[in-house]
């Protein structure tokens, strides 16, 4: 295959970046697009060329670190996939390629396609955890959780926190990421703690890192790799409004 690219280069986030196009060739369409890009990259060096900058990491669709826009699509036009599994197969030879980094405010630019995405790691640390004491590990029936309950929970701790819905929203809201998080342990036994200072804190966190608010187009649940359902939005802001009301008493 012959492809032609506009990728995104940018030094760094204080400079100005711009679209740069780039050739490529002998792409096999049983290749992954994080290895048609390791092709060019490696003509890129061959020809003394700085190469592109981009996340990877398992190449598994587990960790969420292939994050681009291909095509004004966050992961590319495969629904229910990360980039590391989108295939070349699903373009045509000789089409051209528009790739881009995250476009959020929240999301600064690094380098390349790579985006600082801490701002995520800083919702968590508000209250995305259980920090109660639990002992030992208890027997797998010995807290019972309704059936209802657990597979919400278990859907929306399926979230690998790459960041797509933010891209995708024409607002750059988290509401799918916060609202997955707090879903996934306020619907638990061992959450239900601090089920209430967990919603406040994250949602004051995810405010404060500037992430804009949802006007339900449903263009997050659309992108993301892993389905998660925007019923979580509601959820916490169900569980938002509850615990706003009863944090004085």
């Amino acid at each position: 295959m012959k492809l032609n690219l506009k990728v995104w280069r940018q030094a760094s986030s204080k400079v100005k970046g711009e679209f740069q196009e780039i050739k490529a060739e002998g792409i096999s369409e049983h290749s992954s697009f994080l290895e048609m890009l390791d092709v060019v990259n490696e003509k890129l060096e061959a020809e003394g060329k700085s190469p592109i900058a981009f996340d990877h990491d398992c190449r598994e669709g587990i960790c969420g670190a292939c994050s681009l826009m291909i095509n004004g699509c966050a992961h590319g036009p495969d629904r229910g996939t990360t980039t590391c599994q989108l295939h070349m197969r699903h373009f045509k030879d000789g089409e051209t390629i528009v790739i881009e980094p995250w476009r959020a405010k929240a999301f600064p630019v690094v380098k390349d396609l790579v985006v600082d995405r801490s701002a995520f790691d800083r919702v968590i640390q508000s209250g995305g955890y259980v920090s109660v004491s639990t002992g030992g590990v208890p027997d797998a029936n010995a807290i019972l959780v309704a059936k209802d309950n657990a597979d919400k929970s278990f859907n929306a701790a399926a979230c690998i926190g790459c960041g797509a819905c933010v891209a995708q929203c024409k607002n750059a809201s988290a509401q799918l990421f916060v609202s997955a998080k707090i879903t996934h342990l306020n619907l638990l036994p061992q959450g239900q703690p601090e089920a209430k200072t967990r919603v406040l804190n994250m949602v004051e966190q995810m405010d404060k890192e500037g992430f804009g608010a949802c006007t339900n187009t449903g263009d997050c649940e659309a992108v993301c790799p892993k389905e998660i359902k925007m019923n979580h939005i509601h959820f916490m802001n169900r569980s938002f409004i509850k615990a706003m009301f009863s944090k004085d008493k």
